[in-house]
């Protein structure tokens, strides 16, 4: 009986704090892509219960704040990122400066960090000994998974499986990965309404994207109960939607084969071959999402030459637009004198 009352107690705190604290996320990249993701999940239903963990850092890398969550705090990591910091530097300055005006101060915090770092990832993570139990977290060079409130250790262990064993695209594995953390109860106080979770969500930015704000990047999905657009658990609400928008990729990747591009690599110029479907506009980016050229298509043109000579050797994405589409494709091409 008293293992009992203290775990109605413990609901009952976890109930008091709900606003503050979340449960189970990712963050990754993937140096070959240079693709940034997150993807994450909580016992709040509300539209921002989980996602509001997750930061951005175009080209740069990816910020979980959970746990206490406080926005200066998360606002406070985003600036350590962008002025250069590595993940576990960020998370040494955040220790050192915590912001307790919100509530709670860094015991009762949860980060996950990781970055690019040139193609060489990164990454750190930090459980406090406030959290609730079951909390860690798992790291790898370009992945940290954590969590808090959880019904075990095995939902930790199963995401850093499916992590690390799934093949595709990063977006698949961070999928996958919430996909592994779902039973009932992942988030402890779910357990009752027999969910993993009442909000989830998925994002991954690409180096072509321009702005990390929610909904602006090239994958960004959202599930919420309170919505009442869904019954069930979420993270099988995202993997339809999920599901949906792969779908609707593989229908632009199907166009990208209309185009063909020699030679590559090139030390100048790069002719665009056209198929079927013509293309209307090419902008040209380097790997940090910079535009660096673009151009229009005449129509009934069959080759395109984009000049690429003025420009410093290194990788470039050729992002190709289709006429009466908004469908895009991309095409990596070599620059080398």
């Amino acid at each position: 009986m008293k293992f009992s009352c203290q775990f109605v107690f413990l609901l009952l705190l976890i109930n008091l704090n709900a606003v503050a604290q979340h449960t189970f996320s990712i963050a990754a990249v993937d140096s070959l892509t240079n693709e940034i993701g997150s993807a994450g999940a909580t016992c709040l239903g509300s539209e921002d219960g989980a996602l509001y963990v997750s930061d951005i850092v175009l080209n740069v890398g990816s910020i979980n704040t959970q746990a206490w969550w406080t926005i200066v705090n998360q606002n406070a990591a985003r600036v350590r990122m962008e002025e250069g910091l590595s993940p576990q530097e960020i998370i040494d300055w955040l220790s050192n400066n915590d912001n307790s005006a919100e509530g709670g101060n860094i015991s009762d915090r949860q980060y996950g960090i990781v970055d690019l770092n040139n193609g060489s990832p990164r990454s750190a993570a930090f459980t406090g000994v406030n959290n609730f139990d079951v909390k860690g977290q798992r790291l790898g060079a370009n992945y940290s998974i954590q969590g808090n409130v959880l019904i075990s250790e095995d939902v930790l262990d199963d995401m850093e499986s499916a992590f690390l064993n799934t093949d595709g695209t990063l977006a698949d594995k961070l999928m996958a990965t919430l996909q592994a953390a779902k039973r009932p109860g992942a988030d402890v106080r779910c357990l009752d309404l027999g969910l993993s979770s009442a909000s989830a969500y998925v994002r991954v930015a690409k180096p072509t994207d321009t702005s990390s704000d929610y909904g602006n990047l090239w994958l960004d999905l959202n599930v919420w109960l309170d919505s009442g657009e869904f019954t069930g658990d979420p993270i099988d609400e995202l993997q339809r939607k999920f599901d949906a928008f792969t779908q609707s990729v593989s229908i632009s990747e199907s166009l990208q084969n209309e185009a063909s591009i020699y030679p590559n690599p090139t030390n100048g110029k790069v002719t665009i071959v056209v198929g079927e479907t013509p293309i209307v506009r090419v902008d040209v980016y380097d790997l940090l999402g910079n535009l660096m050229d673009s151009k229009t298509m005449k129509d009934g043109e069959t080759e395109h030459i984009i000049n690429l000579q003025d420009l410093v050797n290194g990788q470039y994405i050729l992002n190709i637009q289709y006429a009466g589409s908004n469908k895009v494709s991309y095409i990596m091409v070599s620059k080398l004198d």
